[in-house]
């Protein structure tokens, strides 16, 4: 089986994937969060951080783009191909609705005849392997049948499926019917992603899916970092591991970004995760959430960390 860590904006950037590598290990790729294209063709600050070479040592690792606009794909495309990256993805999961109002991200599926001629020239220029992260549709299931002859059209890498439409968001459940059939017919190698929180979920996917041979999970690895490796049958994250891992983070964002309030945004983040692994959390977060100075932070960290042991209660359902 291979595993994937999921591209989360804000989140899974170069400093939390370096010190989840470095900890717990277990990812065969490493998804970048997405790049977006600008009229100017250049990678913004974060996004030149996250794709240099030296910030994804040791790591398989796999930008994401989000457009909707074939020519800027491919510049985008070009432009990593001078950084040695051989494999790019498109990003077509995206359910914000700032982003698909724009006609990005899930949105895209919303104009089918528009992606067909998007895939057309990506795959008759892209000198790159391409993936395709995808939702099931915008409002309706029944989309994702057109979707799927779209995508046999091309010889895409992977094609991972998140089976939620863009208007579920992260609610409901995966439609797991329609995942079924997806594979089903599929031409090109499918991933299964969506709500792999636990060692037990992906045993019973597995179960239910013996001919899927790669699983892409995000939120449940921030729940618990450790996941990959309790998958691969290695052992639950420990304190020390934990303390360790957290503070690779910590220091990183503080070496890299400026102001109190900008870093502390980042840990509250990482916390409102991670805090549900500890016994007695819920003092800790809220004052986490409530602290507005670095130094005041650290102080409960460390409490949190001296006080209280791993339970990971609610790590398995973290939403």
């Amino acid at each position: 089986m291979r595993l994937y860590l999921a591209p989360l904006e804000g989140i899974t950037g170069w400093i939390y994937r370096r010190a989840l590598h470095q900890c717990f290990g277990g990812f065969d790729k490493y998804f970048v969060p997405f790049i977006r294209p600008n009229q100017k063709g250049h990678f913004s600050a974060r996004e030149k951080k996250d794709i240099l070479p030296e910030h994804n040592e040791g790591m398989y690792t796999v930008p994401q783009i989000l457009t909707n606009s074939a020519e800027d794909f491919l510049r985008t495309a070009e432009k990593l191909s001078g950084y040695g990256y051989e494999e790019i993805n498109l990003n077509l999961g995206c359910p914000s609705k700032t982003v698909a109002a724009k006609g990005r991200g899930a949105g895209f599926l919303a104009s089918p005849e528009k992606l067909d001629e998007f895939l057309d020239t990506v795959f008759q220029k892209c000198r790159m392997s391409v993936s395709v992260k995808t939702r099931i549709g915008v409002d309706d299931p029944e989309e994702f049948a057109g979707l799927m002859e779209i995508y046999n059209r091309y010889p895409i890498r992977e094609l991972i499926i998140h089976p939620r439409l863009q208007k579920d968001f992260y609610k409901n459940t995966p439609n797991m019917e329609v995942f079924s059939d997806a594979i089903s017919v599929s031409s090109n190698p499918v991933c299964y992603n969506g709500d792999i929180f636990s060692a037990e979920d992906y045993r019973k996917f597995t179960e239910k899916f013996p001919r899927v041979d790669r699983v892409m999970t995000g939120r449940g690895v921030l729940a618990d970092p450790a996941l990959a490796r309790k998958i691969r049958g290695g052992e639950d994250a420990g304190k020390e591991e934990l303390r360790q891992f957290h503070d690779i983070i910590y220091e990183g964002y503080c070496r890299e970004m400026s102001g109190d309030r900008t870093i502390l945004y980042k840990m509250k983040e990482f916390w409102s995760y991670l805090a549900s692994a500890f016994t007695n959390y819920k003092p800790y977060a809220k004052k986490i959430k409530k602290a507005e100075k670095c130094k005041t932070y650290e102080q409960i960290v460390d409490s949190l960390f001296q006080a209280e042991e791993i339970c990971g209660k609610g790590r398995e359902r973290n939403a």
